[in-house]
């Protein structure tokens, strides 16, 4: 049978599978499967976007100046210098099309994001995968990797399902040691809920050097992940390559006027980041003290290991805690079949799980 074909690679990317939104249970359910904010966006944000519905009619302004604008004023960034995207994962998608492509080379660590091997096989590039220590990227493992035909590296830092990171003074040496040919893709998602002293989103580097990017998202402490809005802080010569293939609407009006609210109401976003400071701390002990381990995380999610022991597995975990309306990630895509992720939740929520893990581990 005739039929069109995809070009070669593109039916051996595995799908990004989300986690599960749903119980299939009755009575509530707390959904701490998505690394979303239990907090909810600003209502500044939300009253922003309600007052974008008079004018729905009329195209985006192309180039999401005043998000651009309010994101310069706030980090204090030339705004010429920022790419707006619908999430920072079509940010990531537009590097790997300007980057990659047949005979290239782009390496991510093992627990790394999902959306890095789609991007890269989806632009014919070599996707390579290099080990972790600790359940944290490993630079002399990633230079290790570096062959000739290396065009990009991928580097999430904080590390999504891992919760871990790496120090600047790291990530500096591994700009240091690559080759300047090779782009540092800097993955800051969660660099909001970072408290840390010797970390860095990556501003400075992007600052200093011609081959580093920096990606944010609007998606996890601002509370806008149904509207798709990310950004890239990037040299001038790689935002000017890129902005050659980004489509000039990318960014709905709505997002883009929620997005620049949401950035300024600065006291919206620190009770989010003391929110998650304080049930992370709680729930990493809480949990442990069940004789559980948890990576320690500085994002909004913590890692739980759970034992090989039938009966008290992650999959057994899983269908316990789901059948109480509890949904965690489970993570067996990302390599990591004996762990569950959990979101920080409510107070409600946090706690809910806490009861139900001691109950599922015969201590209740």
């Amino acid at each position: 049978m005739s039929r069109p074909v995809p070009k070669p690679g593109i039916l051996d990317i595995a799908p990004y599978t989300p986690g599960k939104s749903g119980a299939g249970v009755s009575g509530r359910v707390f959904k701490l499967s998505a690394n979303e904010t239990p907090l909810g966006p600003s209502p500044k944000a939300i009253a922003a976007y309600k007052a974008a519905a008079d004018h729905l009619e009329d195209y985006p302004e192309g180039t999401s100046r005043v998000l651009r604008e309010a994101i310069g004023r706030a980090y204090g960034l030339d705004p010429d210098r920022i790419i707006c995207s619908a999430g920072s994962d079509e940010i990531l998608n537009f590097l790997a099309h300007t980057y990659l492509g047949p005979g290239d080379e782009a390496i991510h660590t093992t627990h790394g994001f999902l959306v890095y091997p789609i991007a890269t096989m989806g632009n014919g590039a070599t996707n390579v995968v290099v080990p972790e220590t600790n359940f944290t990227a490993d630079v002399d493992a990633i230079l290790k990797a570096v062959t000739p035909r290396t065009k990009l590296v991928w580097l999430a830092n904080p590390n999504n399902p891992t919760g871990t990171y790496i120090p600047f003074d790291e990530v500096k040496r591994l700009r240091n040691e690559l080759p300047p040919h090779v782009l540092l893709v800097l993955d800051a998602a969660y660099a909001d809920f970072v408290s840390r002293n010797d970390y860095e989103s990556g501003i400075e580097l992007v600052a200093t050097t011609d081959n580093t990017v920096m990606t944010r998202t609007f998606s996890k402490i601002y509370g806008l992940a149904a509207l798709r809005i990310g950004w890239m802080y990037g040299p001038a010569n790689i935002v000017d390559a890129v902005n050659r293939i980004r489509g000039p609407f990318n960014v709905s009006t709505p997002a883009m006027l929620a997005a620049v609210a949401a950035i300024e109401d600065t006291e919206h976003y620190q009770m989010s980041r003391n929110h998650t400071e304080t049930w992370r701390t709680w729930l990493t002990d809480e949990v442990s003290k069940l004789g559980l381990k948890v990576t320690p995380s500085v994002a909004n999610f913590i890692l739980i290991h759970f034992p090989l022991d039938k009966g008290k597995t992650a999959d057994d975990a899983d269908a316990f805690l789901t059948k109480r309306g509890l949904i965690l990630r489970a993570l067996k895509n990302y390599q990591l079949p004996h762990a569950l992720r959990m979101t920080i939740g409510t107070e409600e929520a946090n706690r809910l799980v806490v009861d139900a893990l001691r109950e599922f581990m015969g201590q209740k």
